[in-house]
């Protein structure tokens, strides 16, 4: 028996000898390997920290579900991290939820704290009391998903309106151009749930209650991040992202 196992032994040992390039590169590749999967266990150790810290600093509003929140957070780093947002600000869009519910968070990422929780609308042909269908086209009147970065305030129709640049190619790229900005609008209050059922809807627009719309676009105008979540879409920012 013996005789059979040697040379196949003798074989393994020289192949091994001989393709020590393979090996090494192997062994780098299994590095790169572990210290990828390191840096993501560290990243989500350290998200799941910030969502306990927001907890305890909600200021009595609701939190947003850990998924949903860790998914904004991986990308608000990496935009950070790029440059393409300055502001240690993120707004939480969660268009999972019933448009009746507030389902806005801006989070004050310094302090790990709440500053607001708001309802917001979607558009009229993204869903009655949810949202499901989403579109980039313009004249679609409806909600693009994905990470916006905040630029300037300007007048519009609705009066103070923020506008937004949609990061993710394919996605919301076309979101100046949509004019997809945030304002505020009559329709986004308790008042029209109660009379229709549900909360108004609006162009395409992430439309906010008018008593909260200028404190809100004064707090993530310029650079800030916002993300719009939705389920039916993969995490898959950093492949989209506009460069």
């Amino acid at each position: 028996m013996i005789y059979k196992i040697y040379p196949l032994l003798v074989f393994l040992l020289l192949s091994f000898g001989k393709d020590s390039k393979n090996t090494s590169e192997l062994k780098n590749a299994t590095t790169k390997t572990f210290a990828k999967v390191e840096k993501t266990l560290t990243v989500d150790a350290k998200i799941e920290n910030i969502y306990s810290s927001l907890k305890l600093n909600a200021n009595n509003f609701n939190v947003p579900e850990l998924r949903t929140f860790s998914e904004a957070l991986k990308g608000f780093y990496l935009l950070k991290e790029r440059g393409k947002i300055q502001k240690d600000i993120l707004t939480l869009i969660d268009f999972s939820l019933s448009s009746n519910t507030k389902r806005l968070w801006v989070i004050d990422l310094t302090t790990n704290t709440i500053l607001f929780n708001s309802l917001v609308a979607h558009g009229r042909n993204t869903g009655e009391e949810f949202a499901s269908a989403f579109s980039n086209t313009n004249s679609s009147f409806k909600s693009s998903l994905g990470f916006y970065a905040t630029g300037e305030i300007y007048q519009g129709k609705h009066g103070a309106s923020l506008r937004l640049d949609g990061l993710e190619r394919g996605y919301n790229d076309n979101a100046r151009e949509r004019g997809v900005v945030v304002h505020g609008a009559d329709y986004v209050s308790e008042a029209f749930i109660r009379e229709h059922k549900r909360l108004g809807r609006s162009q395409g627009c992430p439309a906010l209650p008018v008593e909260l719309t200028a404190e809100i676009i004064q707090t993530i105008k310029d650079k800030s991040c916002l993300y719009i979540y939705h389920p039916s879409r993969t995490f898959i920012m950093e492949e989209k992202l506009i460069s």
